[in-house]
């Protein structure tokens, strides 16, 4: 027999979890319709460190600086859950990002009339980059000065935006969304600035705020021509591709999250051919 105090207690329960349903259905509701936002508005929101992660900024470093992101922004989704298996990616290899930071930009050492290449050796492939020292020379100033500090090694991809934007962003040494090097740096070629597919650019966390954290652009993005654009990719798109198809995984907000692929810079190198 199920004494009334005990059947009460039932009741309760089951109203109690109706309630919850309920409530989560409705957040979830409310979150598909604020994906269906414009692409402008999805394109505010690619930061860099410390900035918002859903609505289309970018941040890229610490959280007193800034990242891109939907426009790419760089803060970590609170229900973002562990990497799971994606073909064609592997385990990382060993190490930790050195963490390093300096206080000030590098002083200019590239020259600028010639032509600079990168390699992104990923968990998941291999990506290689022909940066534009000419346009933005500062900002390729800054990735090949960082590179050769090793800076970028064994550092996690962290956002992948799978709707509105369609990027990768990477170059944050605490895999947050928050980390940088320490400094920041003027942004550069931003008129007319475009990104179709291909692009690799600065994230940022506004004006002028550029540090580590940069996005590769997989499918043509409608962002606004906030964030430096400093190079393209010369191989590795299938690479890319793989990884968005993997998807991403936060729950609450679809779209817009760390990648299901476990993506990390085993290395990072660059070359002045």
């Amino acid at each position: 027999m199920v004494s009334s105090e005990q059947r009460r207690r039932q009741l309760a329960r089951e109203k109690y979890e109706r309630q919850q349903k309920a409530r989560a259905e409705a957040a979830a509701k409310s979150k598909r319709r604020n994906l269906q936002v414009s692409a402008a508005a999805v394109a505010v929101v690619l930061v860099a460190g410390g900035g918002l992660w859903a609505g289309g900024v970018f941040k890229s470093d610490s959280k007193s600086s800034g990242t891109a992101a939907a426009a790419p922004t760089s803060t970590t989704p609170s229900s973002a859950a562990s990497p799971v298996n994606v073909k064609g990616c592997t385990t990382p290899a060993p190490g930790s990002p050195n963490g390093k930071q300096w206080k000030t930009e590098p002083a200019m050492t590239i020259d600028t009339n010639a032509t600079y290449t990168a390699t992104l050796n990923t968990s998941c492939g291999a990506v290689t980059l022909q940066l534009d020292a000419a346009k933005a020379p500062h900002t390729v100033n800054s990735f090949v000065f960082l590179a050769g500090q090793n800076f970028f090694d064994h550092t996690k991809c962290h956002r992948l935006v799978t709707q509105g934007i369609y990027v990768l962003q990477c170059g944050d040494p605490t895999g947050t969304g928050t980390g940088g090097p320490g400094y920041k740096f003027t942004d550069e070629n931003l008129s007319g600035a475009t990104y179709p597919a291909g692009t690799v650019a600065m994230a940022n966390s506004g004006p002028n705020t550029n540090g580590s954290q940069f996005f590769l652009v997989y499918k043509d993005s409608p962002l606004p021509p906030n964030y430096t654009p400093f190079g393209k990719i010369t191989g590795g798109m299938d690479v890319l591709n793989n990884i968005a198809a993997g998807g991403e995984n936060d729950a609450n907000q679809p779209g817009d999250g760390a990648p299901n692929a476990n993506v990390v810079l085993n290395s990072v190198t660059t070359a002045k051919s």
